[in-house]
């Protein structure tokens, strides 16, 4: 029997105003409810504590917004909204009501820890709560990895976190990434950009961290009528007045990030004049 169908016969709530899919984030479950009044949403949270005992909170997720992609997050029931997440063999102590977790970039977390290179010096422009930069760091072969985040939830988090993993061969800047990027010039073997959209206003700092031949996995977002065209234009219009060249080693689609846009990366391999 399917959530809904479960949902539907336990509550009395019309099946078709059940979601047919829910998030787990380490013990809470996430859920998207736009079309049952507030009763029966708590209802519904209520009935998903007791069918299924490894929930142990419910929260009603409402979108993602402003510049730190925050969560619009309601807890209907259960205990609280902080949890540890594990993932591919790293923990995340996440509170779902201040900080999101994307699970659509889980391939793309383990395919980036398979092309790092032995001792490569890595810095994470938007490390949020250690996306990226925590399972680098415990699984690739870097040597070191820079974490660098504006939020400073996010950055608490993230402090949080690579105690929680016992990483030591990491550390973290809290404070803009553009303005980091001043104090570490050349000092990069790859740049993590891992924020959208319009990531291409922070290519430049990018650059300007990375050592004479580097490494930039570029991540943004594009409407599918402007692939490939419009990243490629983009990467050649800074990389034109930055003085460098590039080849794109990769590039991909990671997931849909809204109808009709994509979010992608690209592999950028840049070579500095």
């Amino acid at each position: 029997m399917s959530f809904k169908s479960k949902m539907a016969k336990l509550t009395d709530i019309r099946e078709n105003k059940i979601p047919g899919s829910y998030q787990m984030i380490g013990d809470i479950m996430l859920l998207k409810l736009g079309k049952i009044h507030d009763a029966q949403k708590i209802k519904l949270a209520d009935t998903v504590l007791k069918e299924f005992p490894y929930v142990k909170t419910v929260c009603e997720i409402k979108g993602v917004g402003g510049e730190f992609r925050e969560p619009v997050a309601k807890k209907l029931a259960g205990n609280g909204t902080e949890t540890i997440h594990k993932e591919n063999g790293i923990l995340y102590r996440i509170d779902v009501s201040h900080l999101m977790f994307s699970k659509g970039n889980l391939n793309e977390r383990k395919r980036l820890i398979e092309e790092i290179r032995q001792g490569e010096t890595i810095v994470d422009m938007f490390a949020g709560i250690g996306y990226f930069s925590l399972g680098v760091a415990k699984f690739s072969n870097a040597k070191n990895v820079i974490a660098i985040e504006k939020n400073t939830k996010a950055y608490n988090a993230l402090i949080e976190n690579i105690q929680l993993n016992k990483l030591h061969n990491i550390s973290a800047i809290l404070g803009d990434c553009r303005i980091a990027a001043k104090s570490m010039p050349n000092s990069a073997d790859r740049v993590i950009m891992g924020y959208f959209p319009q990531t291409e206003n922070f290519l430049p700092a990018a650059i300007f961290m990375l050592k004479p031949k580097g490494t930039i996995n570029f991540h943004n977002t594009y409407n599918k009528r402007e692939l490939w065209k419009k990243p490629i234009q983009d990467v050649e219009e800074i990389c034109k007045r930055m003085e460098c060249s590039f080849k794109i080693a990769n590039k991909k689609k990671v997931k849909s990030y809204a109808p009709n846009v994509w979010h992608v990366v690209m592999d950028l391999e840049i070579v500095k004049k």
